[in-house]
């Protein structure tokens, strides 16, 4: 698809990126120029100096033949109206990065008059998946497919785990409604068959129903217990955000915020949270208000380095679930080192959210991935398929085809019921099959078949 991304920006550059690998014709527009080529030449990709939010401009970039035009500059106005203007350009979709929660709440209201066809809020969507994760308080990772039925979730084996030194062909809990699809040791990364064997401290991903999963962790006495006791540390947009959706979950929220305006702020339209003054990074405070005791703590303050600081205090002094915000990806060598085991990009969460929105639009074009998730520091991919008529692999048991080497089926959903494949399991035109694998770049359902 031609696409072209307004605004060079961090959340821009990681739209740039995501959709640049993914083999999109890009170009980006800013009316910085150091801004432009830096992002241009990194990508080798067509970049524009100039005000994309000006017919000119825009035309310049060649939105009157893009399929998309997506609006990522640092203003939600600026961005709305370069979508509203790309539409008369002659653009046949628009997206546009809206930050504001009183405009997130109204666009319904507006959407179709701004031929807008979707909006991205980033720190919404860094909430939404923090909420996540505070659900399941003892998984590192969690990612849904199939609009919510069916949920992979990576969590850490303890040495005096039942599974610990067990076959997965071995492990009978629950069988035929969770599946074992990838394990993490010692830097490495495996999509194991049945005679793989676990062991203590493997970071294990699960597939199953949100609701079979938290029973199949206590089986195996893993810790994945909600978060009930939640503190927030900074009071910005995504903890407001992220405030806003434990409340009505029944959590009880406390949030610490330096700024006297920004309590008073939060304090009125966050009337059920608890609202504390003082420096996040005090650690007197933050005893003093409970850290100890805490199930979640999110640390979601301006600066990176205070999140990573104070997540490694915290972990020094709490059992609490801990999630980092961390907007700068040049600090992932460094995270990989030290002992933090949930780290929320927001930035890079908006260049995924829009990648797979991009996908399903492709579907109705004769793609047929419907979703898409990079794992395990981008080895490993978990895939989403709709399954055409025309497809090879319909109406052969599983255990029959000649699947890829690093690659598995993990569920299948047939009109909304969740099968967790077994090798006499047949797939049907029109299910939704996700697949795992190290492969890259799979487009289509017959991908994975072997060529041998």
């Amino acid at each position: 698809m031609k696409i072209v991304i307004v605004g060079c920006g961090k959340v821009g550059a990681s739209i740039a990126t995501e959709l640049n690998s993914e083999g999109h014709d890009i170009v980006v527009v800013d009316i910085d120029q150091n801004s432009v080529k830096n992002l241009s030449d990194s990508l080798d990709i067509m970049g524009v100096e100039g005000n994309g939010a000006t017919y000119e401009v825009l035309i310049d970039a060649g939105a009157e033949s893009a399929d998309l035009v997506i609006a990522a500059t640092a203003r939600d106005e600026i961005n709305l109206y370069t979508c509203l203007m790309a539409k008369s350009a002659g653009t046949k979709h628009t997206i546009a990065r809206v930050r504001n929660p009183e405009y997130t709440s109204d666009l319904y209201r507006v959407k179709d008059q701004l031929g807008l066809s979707m909006a991205i809020n980033p720190e919404l969507t860094a909430a939404v998946e923090i909420s996540r994760l505070l659900r399941f308080a003892g998984a590192l990772e969690i990612d849904a497919f199939s609009r919510g039925l069916v949920e992979l979730i990576k969590v850490a084996i303890p040495q005096e785990s039942l599974i610990n030194n067990k076959k997965i062909s071995e492990i009978d809990i629950f069988k035929g409604k969770v599946r074992i699809c990838s394990v993490e040791r010692d830097g490495e990364v495996y999509i194991p068959n049945g005679d793989f064997v676990i062991q203590g401290g493997d970071r294990v991903s699960i597939v199953s129903k949100p609701e079979i999963a938290a029973k199949f962790f206590r089986k195996i006495n893993v810790s994945i217990g909600r978060s009930r006791d939640v503190i927030l540390l900074g009071g910005g947009k995504v903890s407001y955000y992220l405030a806003k959706t434990l409340i009505k979950s029944g959590t009880n929220v406390k949030i610490i915020e330096r700024n006297a305006q920004r309590c008073n702020e939060l304090a009125e339209i966050l009337p059920d949270a608890v609202i504390i003054q003082g420096d996040c990074m005090d650690q007197n405070l933050l005893l003093s208000e409970g850290i100890e005791h805490a199930d979640g703590v999110a640390a979601l303050m301006d600066y990176d380095e205070e999140n990573i600081l104070i997540s490694l205090y915290i972990n020094s002094v709490s059992k609490a679930k801990i999630i980092t915000k961390v907007n700068n990806t040049s600090f992932d060598n460094i995270l990989d080192r030290l002992n933090i085991d949930c780290v929320i990009h927001p930035k890079n969460l908006t260049g995924e959210y829009i990648a797979r929105y991009i996908r399903a639009m492709q579907n109705s074009l004769g793609s047929n991935v419907e979703t898409l998730y990079r794992l395990n520091e981008d080895r490993v991919e978990a895939l989403e398929f709709r399954v055409r008529k025309s497809s090879k692999i319909t109406g052969i048991q599983i255990k029959d085809m000649s699947l890829k080497d690093n690659l598995q089926i993990i569920c299948i959903n047939r009109r909304g019921k969740i099968i967790i494949p077994q090798g006499s399991d047949v797939i049907m035109p029109d299910d939704l099959v996700v697949i795992i694998t190290k492969h890259k770049g799979l487009s289509d359902l017959d991908d994975i078949l072997s060529r041998h």
